[in-house]
């Protein structure tokens, strides 16, 4: 399960939209409204962090407080390149690096911690999920006082104000492995209440590990997905226009006003029968989809599963057909594919359906569209 040189190579080499120097995106100014909101509610200084998307194993889950057992640490949801080394799945990540750093500070300290950029993931294919979605992670940390619940809820109003003006939201209880009183964020929306953000106080045992005493010591923790604040900050439903190269809607991402909808080419569907391992889910065949289309990934807008079905309960007519061994399941897939800046031939999306098809299909017989 451990990542390829070339697929290591090929994931450092996504351009980080948070990041100025790889060129102007919204999500920067998105980044800078959410910090300054934070930073005059406080009259406090922030330093922003960057740092690369190899991390240690450790720092990743262990120091973060998860458990050896924790299902967020299976390889089939998280990328490796080694037992020690991954691709961050978060950029919480990056905190105790941080928190290292503090360790020798013995005067009054008050600072909002800001660390954005890409994480990797093994995610479903939609038009809300990509597998290198962006993430920021915002820590307020402190020596001169304790911060406490009242603290947080003026940390997540700024958030929103900043993300969202004038949007109603409200908080639900949340667990995490290394805050205590923690709340989700959901802001409404035209269609509903969604997500936005997750925080909490930072628990006294992830201090404690950095040398940091929590009797002195205290911080708040929020994380979001940046992604998504953009696309309802300016109305974009499909998280690959955040990408386009079209320069109709590569414009549109350079300034926070609201989204003008263009013209998009129509979607090609196409249907995949395909033999796998029971525990396939989709997010893991989204992932392997992605990699079997390389930079066509962009064209796949979403991958479904429709039926799944275990081969002892399939007809013995299409056992045969399919030779379908014991243990095996069969899933129908849909695949919804649509390029952003021109119209799919039916050659092009039977290639692209091929290319998919083989990727994730684990059966001898081979049903291509192509030939």
């Amino acid at each position: 399960m451990y990542l390829s040189i070339p697929q290591l190579t090929a994931a450092l080499s996504i351009r980080d939209l948070t990041d100025p120097e790889q060129g102007p995106h919204a999500l920067q100014d998105l980044l800078d409204d959410v910090i300054t909101s934070l930073t005059r509610a406080w009259s406090i200084p922030a330093e922003l962090q960057r740092t690369t998307g190899l991390v240690a194993t450790t720092d990743n889950y262990d120091r973060l407080g998860y458990a050896p057992d924790d299902v967020t640490r299976d390889a089939r949801y998280s990328r490796h390149a080694s037992p020690t080394v991954m691709l961050r799945s978060h950029t919480s990540a990056g905190i105790p690096a941080v928190l290292d750093s503090l360790a020798d500070i013995e005067q009054p300290y008050d600072r909002l911690h800001v660390l954005p950029g890409l994480v990797y993931r093994r995610d479903a294919v939609d038009r809300t999920h990509v597998g290198t979605p962006h993430q920021v992670d915002l820590w307020r940390l402190n020596a001169r006082g304790l911060l406490g619940e009242a603290d947080l809820r003026s940390m997540a109003a700024a958030v929103v104000e900043a993300v969202l003006p004038g949007a109603r939201w409200r908080t639900v209880p949340a667990n995490h492995s290394y805050t205590s009183h923690g709340l989700q964020i959901d802001v409404e929306t035209p269609a509903g209440w969604l997500e936005l953000a997750e925080c909490g106080l930072v628990r006294a045992g992830i201090l404690r590990t950095s040398g940091l005493d929590p009797r002195r010591w205290s911080g708040l923790a929020l994380g979001m997905g940046l992604d998504r604040a953009l696309m309802l900050r300016k109305g974009v439903d499909d998280i690959r226009l955040l990408r386009s190269p079209d320069p109709r809607i590569a414009a549109q991402m350079l300034d926070l006003q609201p989204w003008r909808p263009v013209s998009l080419m129509p979607a090609v569907r196409r249907d995949l029968s395909i033999l796998c391992n029971p525990d396939a889910d989709e997010e893991t065949l989204g992932d392997a989809a992605r990699e079997a289309l390389g930079p066509e990934a962009e064209i796949l807008e979403s991958l479904v599963i429709r039926a799944r079905t275990p081969v002892e309960q399939l007809p013995a007519a299409a056992v045969v057909r399919l030779d379908a061994q014991p243990g095996q399941v069969n899933l129908l897939i849909r695949l919804t594919l649509q390029a952003l800046d021109r119209t799919l031939t039916d050659t092009e999306a039977n290639a692209l359906r091929d290319r998919v098809y083989l990727a994730l299909h684990e059966g001898h017989v081979l049903e291509l569209a192509a030939g």
